[in-house]
């Protein structure tokens, strides 16, 4: 199986040869269209010059001359003959035969009064020779006839010097063709080694290695996308690997618990009131564990992008004033009052089950973090087409520098405080998928010492 290497340098030759095979062929189509061209033009017009001084010449001996002159003077040789059927008893003299220097069909031509014009291979001159025959008329009778030639070797000669340019040239377009070709081939294959090599390693569960982008192109925007990959990934990893560090943690603390009061409670010398408080103590930490197991189902379905959920109308405030009835008794034990202000015109579209889980993590943590004898405000009002529901309570507050992190797992500002009162650390996280799958806003607020305002924005039914 070729490489990607080997199509590309298969490619650039072939490429390569084209063009040399074009140019070749160009040069010599010029030189047949051009050339060759230009040269039958000229001995047309020195045939019809020696036609004319035929015609205007005072003497016979004058045109002979003329023509003698033109012989040596031109790069043409020059015949003339007042025989068309046997043109080699023309002058100049030497190297006549017998051997006729046109065909049969030009000698009719000749006598119709026609020129000719012909490139071939002439067995009197052994060689390819461009020739033009002029016929000589006078009151429509054929008194003889002008014969120009020039070899093609003779023609060939200026093109010579034009092989070499055009050798050199073609060497040295192969060698640019060459250099462009590493130069393509290292852009296009060193980036798409790079990416081999991180691939293998990121196999091997190394994320940390990234491509240099020198270039602003496909390629250094497939480096680029490929960067983003790689560090999306790497931080999946990162969040995986803190993912199971904080779930052992979170494990390890409530089986601990369980498992130094049912050895204690294994013992004979304890007596009944202790034993009821550990059984007490296994029973809040099972209660714990079944919590922390069930958020945690709860998260993974809802990060899930094909998790199904509901889509109907419901009547958001009679919702929030359900889930804040069922808080009443939680807030009375810590002595926290409950202000509800609601607009019970809004209807909204979604899943019911849970935006009522939504609402319940929310006053929940409301709740346990007020002090006693504070309030907690809830609100629902409409703001341009959206439903805003507003939980704001008297805590301890959010530190500013914690406040984009404590949407996700099992993050706590005080992980011993969120333990005491009974946190998974994974509430908010459950809140904010719902959130989004509702096509809403998530906002958080808060000040230390003051308080935390929780905003929850959602579409309304329309």
């Amino acid at each position: 199986m070729f490489g990607l290497k080997h199509k590309i340098w298969t490619t650039i030759m072939v490429v390569a040869l084209c063009t040399i095979v074009i140019g070749t062929g160009l040069t010599y189509f010029l030189y047949e269209q051009f050339y060759v061209e230009k040269q039958r033009a000229t001995l047309v017009m020195q045939g019809e010059e020696l036609e004319n001084f035929y015609h205007t010449s005072q003497a016979k001996q004058e045109f002979l001359q003329r023509v003698a002159w033109t012989d040596q003077t031109s790069d043409a040789n020059v015949l003339y003959t007042e025989d068309p059927m046997m043109l080699s008893a023309g002058i100049p003299a030497e190297g006549f035969s017998d051997t006729s220097l046109i065909t049969f069909e030009e000698r009719q031509q000749l006598l119709e009064g026609d020129q000719i014009t012909f490139i071939r291979q002439h067995p009197r001159f052994d060689q390819d020779i461009l020739a033009v025959t002029i016929p000589l008329l006078q009151e429509d009778q054929l008194e003889g006839a002008i014969f120009l030639y020039m070899p093609l070797t003779a023609m060939e000669e200026p093109f010579q010097s034009i092989r070499l340019v055009l050798f050199i040239f073609l060497i040295v377009l192969l060698i640019v063709i060459t250099w462009i070709g590493l130069k393509m081939t290292d852009h296009l294959i060193k980036p798409l080694k790079e990416m081999e090599t991180i691939s293998y390693q990121m196999a091997q569960g190394d994320f940390s290695k990234r491509i240099i982008v020198s270039k602003q192109d496909e390629i250094g925007n497939l480096s680029n996308s490929f960067n983003t990959l790689a560090a999306s990934l790497e931080e999946v990893d990162q969040k995986r690997r803190e993912f199971l560090q904080n779930v052992s943690h979170e494990l390890r603390t409530p089986l601990s618990y369980i498992k130094g009061y049912t050895e204690v409670l294994q013992e004979d010398f304890v007596d009944e009131k202790s034993r009821e408080n550990y059984l007490s103590i296994i029973n809040n930490e099972v209660a714990r564990l079944i919590r922390l197991v069930n958020d945690l189902l709860d998260l993974a379905q809802l990060e899930d992008d094909s998790y199904p959920m509901k889509d109907e109308p419901l009547p958001y405030a009679q919702l929030i004033l359900d889930v804040v009835e069922r808080f009443e008794l939680f807030a009375k034990q810590k002595q926290v009052t409950i202000e509800v202000e609601v607009d019970h015109d809004i209807v909204v579209s979604g899943d019911a089950d849970r935006l009522e889980q939504v609402v319940s993590n929310l006053l929940d943590n409301a709740i346990r973090y007020t002090p006693n004898g504070e309030k907690i405000l809830v609100g629902l009002a409409q703001e341009d087409n959206q439903a805003q529901l507003l939980i704001q309570d008297d805590g301890p507050g959010i530190p500013k520098e914690d406040l984009p992190k404590v949407v996700e797992r099992f993050y706590r500002v005080n992980s011993a405080r969120t333990r005491k009162e009974g946190g998974t650390g994974i509430g908010l996280s459950i809140v904010y998928q719902i959130i989004k799958k509702h096509k809403g806003d998530l906002t958080i607020e808060s000040e230390e010492g003051k308080g935390t305002t929780v905003k929850i924005t959602i579409p309304q039914f329309s």
